[in-house]
């Protein structure tokens, strides 16, 4: 097994646009994403000495992130901050771009109300996927879901990269207000 390194003087020029494209996908503010790399940042220096180097430094930082995001909804919306919270997000260390439809049906749940919620909530993503627009719909599914490569979908779909991530970033917006609405 690989052990990897910290090299925190490269962690801006390396992570910071991932880290910030990560935040703002979820939170769609600014500001608040550029706040949330930061103290993201801060965390991972304060807590390097705990770093185990199984984890790669992105992957490691991306998982002090997600603590962030969920920090800052827990602040500002108790309720969704304590369903964020009990969705247990993915342990692997080697996932990237773990968001909430990823995490519906967690079979390594340690809470009792898991798995109702975790039903629940995947039936009301269902929902709010299929009141997104087709091809929204198909692409969000594919790349989310089904896991697909960009260039694969790129390829079936005759669309490029950049519209892509338009469409995903579209559903994904779109997801969670109809989230907002019928869940939290």
């Amino acid at each position: 097994m690989e052990t990897h390194q910290l090299h925190p003087e490269t962690w801006v020029d390396l992570y910071a646009d991932y880290l910030f494209n990560y935040a703002i996908a979820r939170v769609s503010d600014v500001e608040i994403a550029k706040d949330l790399v930061q103290e993201t940042f801060f965390a991972g220096l304060k807590s390097a000495k705990n770093y185990k180097g199984t984890a790669a430094e992105r992957t490691w930082l991306i998982a002090i992130l997600k603590r962030k995001v969920i920090d800052h909804y827990r602040k500002i919306n108790s309720k969704k901050g304590k369903a964020e919270v009990r969705m247990n997000y993915s342990t692997n260390s080697n996932a990237e771009g773990d968001w909430l439809e990823e995490q519906v049906a967690d079979p390594l749940s340690t809470l009792a109300n898991d798995s109702i919620e975790n039903e629940e909530l995947g039936l009301a993503i269902q929902v709010c996927i299929s009141k997104l627009p087709k091809k929204q719909s198909l692409v969000f599914s594919m790349k989310t879901i089904q896991g697909m490569s960009t260039e694969d979908i790129c390829k079936e779909l005759g669309i490029n990269p950049s519209n892509l991530w338009v469409m995903i970033h579209r559903a994904r917006i779109a997801l969670m207000g109809c989230l907002n609405q019928n869940w939290f």
